[in-house]
């Protein structure tokens, strides 16, 4: 007779299985984690950012032409090279009081230009332009009501006005040009270039 078989016995917990973690492995857990952590906040943050601060500079390119298709009167700085040569208006480098205004429209585009000169830059000017003092008118002022409103402009009847325009042919700019010789010293120019694109 066979002595009867026992049942299996179960190993001891302690017996088989993976052995406690180490001091390394739970370095390498944390470094996984922290890697991980990382690169989700990459894939979110990143994108996020780049979202948050194209948004912003949207809105100030929103605001910045809304500040330049709404202004109606000349503001003080200079036009850019571009414009000055576009609208053929070679202001003088020592040109001070410098203002400008450019309008859009789809029948003309004008640039509104003021700045005080020396007479001999007046000259010059006059000049570069193809006119000079001769063709001055004394006591007019070239520059239509119209434009003068746009620009700003108001023409003191105590003030000592000049002025002419220089028409040329398309595509070109056409000019009205009112100088104020109230101070011969200190003379003070008033250009409107119009052009039709």
């Amino acid at each position: 007779m066979n002595p009867p078989t026992l049942p299996h016995q179960a190993s001891a917990p302690d017996a088989e299985g993976p052995p406690p973690p180490t001091a390394e492995d739970r370095r390498h857990v944390v470094k996984r984690r922290w890697i991980t952590a990382i690169i989700i906040l990459l894939l979110v943050g990143v994108p996020a950012g780049y979202l948050a601060i194209s948004t912003q500079q949207s809105r100030e390119s929103g605001r910045d032409k809304a500040a330049r298709v709404g202004a109606s009167k000349v503001r003080p700085g200079w036009p850019s090279k571009v414009q000055r040569s576009i609208y053929e208006v070679p202001i003088p480098p020592k040109a001070w009081r410098v203002g400008f205004l450019e309008t859009n429209n789809w029948r003309t585009s004008r640039l509104f230009t003021q700045f005080a000169v020396t007479p001999e830059d007046l000259d010059a000017f006059l000049t570069a332009v193809g006119t000079s003092r001769a063709a001055l008118n004394p006591g007019e002022v070239a520059i239509s009501p119209h434009d003068s409103e746009v620009a700003g402009w108001s023409w003191s009847p105590k003030s000592l006005w000049y002025g002419t325009s220089l028409e040329q042919a398309d595509p070109r700019p056409g000019r009205d040009i009112t100088v104020d010789l109230t101070d011969p010293e200190k003379p003070r120019v008033y250009v409107v270039s119009t052009t039709t694109p």
